[in-house]
């Protein structure tokens, strides 16, 4: 993507109307395809977006020596891990460079190879998410680890050993490491506090499909009896619920009508509770959800997100474009990533009245109460939104952008919307066909 590529005109006050198609997820299929590390023999995915999360980890498997090609229909790879190899360190930094999907490589590699490396991590700038983790939970599986100046040399001299692990905070990153690390180790892993989300279901799934054994109680503690050895799998990746929410937020924000082919309803339960509270209006079907604003007032509400089956961090950012929207005072505690929170700064500049707050403006349990962060917010609407120069500062902020610029009266100009990319595809053609107004600078897309 060239320098302008970049940068979107978007001319704001239209509502967005049609259909678009959700995917698989995100947070799910490139952690499925990690998985077909472990297996002796080919898997199939289906359901997978062409994000560039995707294109990352397609290229570390290819250089670690696993075959990945097209399979028979749209959206589907065939993974063939039965030649696994050691990578060139200087490629895998400059493949994965803008992701912190390699950390997940680890546990695989360690069983394959019984070695790995893995460079500086990037992933998006909202808030603390420590790597130190994954890094001990290995340490406790029995691998050594070495810091070295450009990166991190993990070795498993012997075969790796089950564990019990008590996470701090049921983190989605560190129970997807135990997952992948867990199913070929030796005995029994028993881990507590574990994230229970969606897309952790989906890689148990996956896992179980190749043969593992894991056990899911109803206290967020998961058990694996580990294995000797796991085949291949066929799976279709669930749909992305968060890509699905921030549709539904843009409909609701630019009083639109927006069907989204593929969003399920189990997985958005909490989010379609809070929309219909705010004053949305949906329909669901077996093929999707239509999200639309039914006129009249939207209604301010208090909001605090946490992990599933809370309100998601993911979901946060974009609904708070439409609270700008809604009459009254809104408030939100974000209680998972302390950072979260900043990009309302631009909705500011663009007419919205939003004030930030270091207390806990809720009272649910938060990561970060009385560390000083503002990550509580109170939204006062309804306020007019005219254009503005925009600088995305991570995905979901960066999707929040547009969905302001979107509601806006007038231009704005949207700079590093290839960061975008990352978790919505093709967002920009789905931009025209709801009948957005956007443009490349010196190419109209609609």
């Amino acid at each position: 993507m060239t320098v302008n590529d970049d940068v979107l005109l978007v001319h704001g006050g239209t509502p967005l109307e049609g259909e678009i198609r959700v995917r698989g997820a995100k947070n799910l299929v490139p952690k499925a395809m990690v998985a077909a590390l472990l297996g002796s023999a080919p898997s199939r995915l289906r359901n997978v977006p062409d994000i560039r999360d995707v294109r990352v980890v397609r290229g570390l498997l290819q250089l670690h020596g696993v075959t990945v090609r097209p399979g028979d229909e749209p959206g589907e790879l065939v993974m063939d891990p039965t030649r696994v190899e050691s990578a060139n360190v200087a490629d895998i930094d400059a493949h994965a460079g803008s992701s912190r999907i390699p950390i997940l490589f680890c546990g695989p590699l360690l069983h394959r190879l019984g070695h790995a490396f893995i460079p500086g991590l990037g992933g998006c700038d909202i808030g603390g998410r420590p790597i130190d983790f994954h890094f001990e939970v290995l340490r406790q599986f029995g691998a050594k680890i070495e810091k070295r100046a450009d990166g991190q040399y993990l070795e498993a001299p012997r075969r790796l050993r089950g564990t019990k692990i008590r996470l701090p905070y049921p983190s989605v990153g560190a129970t997807e490491q135990v997952l992948l690390t867990a199913v070929l180790a030796e005995g029994v892993t028993e881990l507590s506090n574990a994230a229970v989300e969606p897309e952790i279901e989906d890689l148990i799934c996956v896992l179980q499909k190749m043969g593992a054994i894991i056990a899911m109680d109803t206290d967020r503690t998961i058990r694996i009896t580990g294995v000797d050895k796991l085949g291949g799998y066929t799976h279709r990746a669930l749909p992305d619920r968060l890509e699905a929410a921030s549709w539904a937020s843009a409909a609701l924000a630019t009083e639109g009508n927006i069907y989204v082919r593929g969003a399920q309803q189990r997985s958005m339960m909490t989010f379609l509770n809070t929309y219909r509270k705010v004053g949305g209006a949906f329909e669901i079907d077996d093929e999707g959800i239509r999200f639309w604003h039914p006129g009249g007032q939207l209604k301010s509400i208090a909001l605090e997100t946490d992990v599933h089956p809370g309100f998601q961090t993911d979901w946060q950012q974009p609904l708070v474009v439409a609270l700008t929207q809604a009459t009254g005072l809104s408030i939100i505690h974000e209680t998972v990533y302390e950072s979260r929170l900043g990009f309302t700064s631009a909705l500011n500049q663009m007419g919205a009245h939003i004030q930030l707050y270091r207390e806990c403006l809720g009272g649910s349990d938060c990561r970060f109460g009385q560390r000083n962060f503002l990550h509580s917010a109170v939204v006062s609407g309804p306020t007019k939104l005219q254009g503005a120069d925009l600088v995305i500062p991570d995905l979901r902020g960066g999707f929040s952008y547009l969905i302001a610029a979107l509601a806006a009266q007038g231009t704005s100009r949207v700079h590093g919307i290839g960061l975008i990319n990352r978790g919505y595809e093709n967002f920009m053609e789905k931009l025209v066909e709801l009948g957005a107004k956007v443009e490349l600078p010196g190419k109209a897309l609609g």
